[in-house]
């Protein structure tokens, strides 16, 4: 592939390309970067793609750039969330602090009504959402709504 032939493919292309990935990411930085790297592997790789098959292509390279760059950052994030530091800065009181409120929790949890109780773990334990609860248990989406509020609602109370 010669310069002239890269240039007017890139030139063609690069927009498109990185509105793909701006679409599905909402990130204009990293949008710019995967398109980049896109006509990166093909200058690299000294592709020759079809003249009908280059868009095509290149939202493959794209796509493909793009689901490994959010396996990295959901890997860096788990890896953070996990990261507990040696030191610990807290006090006798907060300790104490934070098992009172441990256990005024669970209780609270169990004085919940089961209804709202299996829908608030669902929610916050499970990481369901309000769909995916209703097609479990057989409710709308509106119903688990409810559930949740009042869940909250009598959690704020009884923690406070």
């Amino acid at each position: 592939m010669t310069k002239e032939q890269f240039k007017e493919i890139f030139d063609g292309y690069f927009d498109t390309v990185r509105n793909y990935v701006y679409y599905r990411s909402g990130d204009q930085e990293l949008a710019t970067d995967v398109a980049q790297e896109a006509f990166m592997r093909i200058w690299e790789k000294q592709l020759k793609p079809d003249k009908n098959k280059t868009k095509a292509l290149l939202f493959k390279i794209a796509g493909d750039l793009f689901i490994s760059n959010y396996r990295k950052q959901k890997t860096e994030q788990n890896f953070k969330l996990n990261l507990k530091p040696e030191v610990n800065f807290e006090t006798p009181e907060d300790k104490i602090s934070f098992e009172e409120l441990r256990e005024n929790y669970g209780l609270a949890l169990q004085q919940l009504p089961e209804k709202q109780r299996t829908v608030f773990l669902m929610s916050r334990m499970d990481e369901m959402t309000y769909t995916e609860i209703a097609a479990n248990i057989g409710l709308s989406v509106k119903a688990v709504e409810k559930r949740m509020t009042q869940a909250l609602a009598y959690l704020k109370e009884a923690l406070k």
